[in-house]
């Protein structure tokens, strides 16, 4: 209904008369207000969301209208109930559900349970997309120009000449160059649309999460009469509506964001780490138990997926228990659905935000422009002077001449193959990383790691192992007067069981089968639902390795266990299948767990009953495990190390909770060993009395059945840092790179572990740590104020924190890196300039919202991966300077040459060949040197950074000046050497004598093509560092190198001493004296480079500057 549309409305009924026909029945408004319409309607009218009732004649219709703003998480139950159906006091909807009717008005009014499809691009606009940047838009306007002059060429030949072989071969000649141009632009335009179909599917892969089917409850029969409901159990979740009863069982996908009503088990537990990226499953509270903790942690927009104790969201999975739920919200308005609106918004944003290398390349396409303009308007007026001479007929057509040169030479400064070898080298680095456990999933990605200034890193599974590890074992040992809490370290790390516990040795268990340490090993072999797999090594060199099923905490308790064993783990012939289990299958054949006392938030703690099967006795047992400071609670004695059991006294109770508060304090979580036997064991709860399973269905009792326990002892836990992470970090110290962990542990937990990994050092007096909550509570300057300098930790930190942090360190420039494996985490990967998504643990959809991927979920490997691109970075450098430096020179060999006034220095073939078969496989090559020394002492380059800065083009002039002077030099020399002046050389278009010098010029261009391809090759060879000396970094660490200028010399060998390609190419053979020659002008360019170096190394700029 809409009341401030319309007068007159339009309702369906369906009255039972008319054989289940709607008809619209059009009603007269008699009387509006916000909350009610009254007119007169026919007396069998129903309509779902409204209470109808009669009223003087009339019918009063309560407004209805679903919103999804409405705080389902913190209402009561049927507070909420009453919101979704419109209605009071329903307390029998989530016995009775909705009707089909109900159901179907609600689907047509809030649309189906379905995310939005993303806007999809076609294909012809990303192809035109790729054609928006600055280098690739001077290569199509140096295309299009080549290709004009093409043409223009082809038709003059066309005129002047009959269609000949060499004719033939003439326009292919012409055509070659931007044929060639065309390719490499066709080839970056399929590389970008390849990439961009493939970072799609991150928002496709989202609609995968949402299960097709679901059990809904259906009510038969309306209000005023009898009525019954029925279960559908394949029923299509899209359809499924805000106020809809389901029932979801272990195994189940959440179909829609849900209360849970009610429990069919004892309890229920969800995994959620596609949402949160925590691993451990969460407990679920069933109606208004519960609610006072959500409502205690703040407003419900504000509270944490994982403190939602009364919610189910869409895409989680039931892992235990089973339950009936209200559905709150459906599609788009599901935690899903936010995330994919956050994606999309982000993956725009990510596409109006260029890479790094993107702004370079667009900043290097304009000053490439300028400089393209400026050769074009030298030449055209150098020339001028000579737009009169005899070979041409009048004044203009010299101009014309002259600008077609001048155009020509500007094409000649474009290094057409760049884009090429910048792809090819990107592509080259993401082997390399594959290598290193990093799958790249989008190519610029590579290139922007070497600009990464902050990795914002999760904890669990990055810099710790995610495998919860025993760290301590706690004993109570005495002899009955002075009773000593004594620690013992553990030995050992992740599930491997092999170790030892320092102080007790493995044969206690068998020397005191009734000693706290035999007691503690039946604790945690029985009360356990985990499972420690061994994987033994196979044959092809896989390493053996131990997994997990269940909880990690309980699968720690495993691994200690079997380290306590009789027997050393680790001196054994057993395989790792054997190991992991020894000692526990010894337990359990000894003992049957006939009960389980499930674990539940409010006792915080789990038992199991456990009766003897070896004996001919009736040993019956409670074994207990729980949080030690509320099981120590519901102890009167203790159990010492030597199998003694004395009382616990006020002054031993208070010494155990001190040793619990200090292994707290250290970041360890504590699990507290309890047992209960013999006397103290209700007789009702005797397996052979068979009425324990009536005393174990209330559950409500488990606490008082869990008292009069006796204390066994204690083990500390942690999941502990991966290998090699502090100095991961200690090597982005020293590379400029700050370091920003988030997660969602406690403060006092973050913060340890922030020391243990080198975030935080001994010397912080105070460690810059806040809660997610507290940080963004701050005002915007302070937090960015907090955000521009040192290392950082946020705890209790959701998902969608990351995305607000990776956008204010952007607004200060700086260019984030961001881990995720969570579903919402993938807007925040979406968002970073790096986003790098957790390969083990990571959901398809962080993957494919991310840029690269971790195999190993390792934070070690990310460092890697920036070193890499960091090389991948210099080694662009390394081509760039090459390839410039060659065009330059190139350029200035002609230029000089046309501005003297010489004969034709070289052919347009000669300079295609020069382009191809020189430059080309040197540069590629240049794409595999190996890291500088020191790169990662460095700071990281600002991502504003030019790839032509002033310096850098001055350097390239300066090499490319002697390029130009060393060939032109060679090829005046040949003159020079025959007697020809240096002026005559100059007229020799006007030449009287010695003529016919100049009517054969094979020779002296066979002799400036030779020395432009070595003195290019050498600096090549000089280019496998920017910065090091040719002797600290020499061409002999880049094997490829060696062979890329190989394959380019032997071929200029094979051109000038292959007759048949002599004719074609129009060159001589040299003799040795001519290489001598060539050897002379080309060598210098080793010294120059090496001078240019020292000059402009950043300890040698202060020597430049004077």
């Amino acid at each position: 209904f809409d009341i401030h549309r319309a007068n007159f409305l339009s309702v369906e009924y369906q009255p039972k008369d008319l054989e289940m026909k709607f008809i619209t029945c059009s009603l007269l408004v008699i009387f509006i207000s916000e909350e009610a319409i009254s007119f007169i309607v026919p007396s069998s009218t129903r309509y779902y969301g409204a209470d109808l009732w009669r009223r003087s004649g009339s019918l009063s219709v309560t407004k209805s209208s679903y919103s999804a703003d409405i705080p389902y998480e913190i209402l009561p139950m049927q507070t909420a109930i009453d919101k979704l159906t419109h209605t009071s006091n329903n307390s029998d909807h989530l016995k009775n559900g909705l009707s089909d009717d109900e159901a179907t008005h609600l689907l047509a009014q809030v649309g189906p349970n379905a995310l939005q499809p993303p806007k999809k691009t076609s294909i012809w606009e990303l192809w035109l997309q790729q054609f928006d940047d600055g280098l690739v838009k001077i290569l199509v306007a140096v295309a299009i120009l080549s290709a004009g002059f093409s043409i223009s060429e082809i038709w003059d030949i066309l005129e002047e000449n009959a269609v000949t072989e060499e004719v033939q071969s003439t326009v292919l000649q012409s055509l070659v160059e931007p044929g060639i141009i065309i390719a490499i632009l066709l080839l970056n335009a399929t590389v970008g649309v390849w990439q961009d179909l493939s970072a799609r599917s991150s928002l496709e892969s989202l609609e995968k999460m949402q299960p097709r089917l679901a059990s809904v409850l259906r009510r038969r029969g309306d209000n005023n009469s009898s009525t019954s409901s029925e279960w559908i159990t394949d029923y299509d979740a899209s359809k499924l509506v805000p106020g809809d009863v389901i029932k979801l069982r272990v195994g189940d996908y959440i179909p829609a964001d849900s209360r849970l009503g009610s429990l069919t088990s004892s309890t229920m537990y969800v995994d959620e780490s596609s949402l949160t990226g925590e691993s451990v499953s969460v407990g679920k509270l069933p109606g208004d138990e519960g609610l006072d903790d959500v409502k205690n942690n703040g407003e419900a927009k504000s509270i944490p997926i994982q403190l939602q104790s009364t919610m189910l969201f869409s895409g989680s999975l039931a892992t235990r228990g089973s339950g009936i739920a209200l559905v709150v919200r459906t599609g788009a308005d599901t935690q899903i659905g936010k995330i994919q609106r956050t994606l999309a918004e982000a993956q725009i944003e990510g596409e109006e935000r260029k890479t790094p290398l993107g702004l370079q390349l667009d900043e290097f396409g304009t000053q490439l422009s300028y400089v393209i303009g400026g050769i074009c308007l030298a030449v055209w007026l150098a020339s001028i002077p000579r737009f009169e001479d005899a070979a041409f007929s009048n004044w203009i057509e010299g101009a014309i001449y002259y600008a077609k040169v001048g155009v020509a030479l500007g094409v000649a400064a474009i290094p057409e193959g760049l884009p090429a070898v910048i792809t090819l080298c990107l592509s080259l680095g993401t082997r390399r990383m594959a290598e290193k456990n990093v799958i790249v999933r989008k190519l610029p990605s590579v290139e922007t790691l070497g600009c990464t200034s902050v990795i914002c890193t999760d904890k669990t599974g990055t810099l710790t192992t995610n495998q919860m590890t025993a760290v301590s074992f706690v004993t109570l040992e005495g002899d009955g007067e002075a009773i000593n809490i004594v620690e013992h370290d553990v030995k050992g790390s992740s599930y491997n069981p092999v170790g030892h516990v320092t102080g007790i040795g493995h044969d206690e268990t068998l020397r005191l089968p009734n000693g706290a340490v035999s007691e503690a090993c039946r604790i945690m072999a029985l009360c356990n639902d985990a499972r420690l797999i061994g994987v033994d090594g196979t044959e092809d060199g896989a390493t053996a390795q131990y997994v997990i099923e269940g909880e990690p905490t309980e699968a720690s308790l495993l691994s200690l266990l079997e380290k306590l064993g009789p027997e050393p783990v680790g001196e054994t012939s057993l395989k790792p299948s054997q190991l992991a289990s020894e000692y526990r299958g010894q337990i359990l054949n000894s003992w049957h767990r006939y009960a389980t006392l499930e674990f539940d938030r409010k006792r915080k703690s789990m038992s199991v009953l456990c009766s003897r099967m070896d004996s001919d006795s009736e040993e019956i047992k409670l074994l207990c495990k729980g949080a030690p400071s509320m099981l120590l609670k519901r102890c009167t004695h203790v159990k010492l190390r030597d199998g003694s059991v004395i009382p616990l006294t006020l002054n031993l109770r208070d010494k155990i909770d001190s040793a619990i508060s200090s292994i707290g304090n250290r970041a360890l979580r504590c699990i507290g060993l309890a047992v209960k036997e013999g006397e103290s064991l209700e007789p009702q709860l005797r397996k052979e009395e068979g009425s324990y399973t009536e005393v174990l269905k209330d559950s409500s009792k488990y606490e008082s059945i869990e008292t009069g326990l006796t204390f066994a002892g204690i083990v500390a836990i942690r999941d502990p840092p991966r290998d090699g992470v502090a100095e991961s970090i200690d090597e982005c110290k020293q590379a400029g790179i700050r370091v920003i962990m988030i997660t969602g542990d406690a403060k006092q937990t973050a913060e340890a572990i922030a020391r243990d990994v080198h975030i935080f050092t001994d010397q912080d007096v105070k460690c810059p740590a806040f809660e997610g909550r507290e940080f963004f509570a701050l005002p915007e300057s302070q937090q960015l104020e907090v955000l521009k300098t040192g290392n950082l930790v946020i705890c209790r930190a959701e998902p969608a924190d990351k995305q607000r942090l990776v956008k204010m360190l952007q607004s200060l420039n700086e260019i984030p890196a961001m881990t995720g494996d969570g579903v919402n985490d993938a807007p925040a990967l979406q968002q970073a300039d790096i986003g790098v998504a957790m390969g083990i643990s990571g959901t398809d959809v962080a993957k494919e919202a991310a840029d690269m991927v971790l195999v190993d979920d390792n934070f070690s490997t990310i460092v890697d991966a920036v070193e890499e691109g960091r090389c991948i970075y210099a080694n662009m450098q390394a081509f760039i300077n090459f390839l410039i430096t060659c065009n330059i020179g190139e350029v200035i060999g002609v230029f000089i040459a046309t501005v003297l006034g010489f004969p034709a220095l070289l052919t347009p073939l000669h300079l295609l060949w020069v382009n191809l078969a020189t430059d080309g496989p040197p540069a590629t090559a240049l794409g595999f040197n190996p890291p500088d020394p020191g790169l990662m002492s460095r700071k990281p380059r600002s991502s504003s950074e030019e790839i032509m800065t002033s310096e850098n083009l001055l350097r390239y002039s300066i090499a490319g000046l002697y390029i130009g002077i060393a060939t032109v030099g060679v090829y005046a020399s040949y003159f020079l050497d025959r007697g020809i002046s240096f002026q005559e050389l100059q007229s020799w278009s006007t030449c009287t004598e010695s003529c016919s010098i100049y009517a054969d010029l094979a020779a002296p261009q066979t002799l400036a093509l030779s020395t432009l391809v070595t003195v290019e090759l050498l600096k090549a060879l000089c280019s496998v560092s920017i910065d090091s000396s040719i002797l600290t970094v020499g061409p002999q660490k880049n094997p490829w190198l060696l062979l890329g200028v190989t394959v380019p010399f032997a071929l200029n060998l094979a051109i000038i001493y292959t007759p048949q390609l002599q004719h074609s190419f129009g060159l001589v053979p040299l003799d040795g004296s001519d290489w001598l020659k060539v050897l002379a002008w080309s060598l210098p360019i080793v010294l120059i480079d090496e001078a240019l170096k020292y000059a402009f190394k950043k300890d040698g700029r202060e020597l430049l500057s004077i």
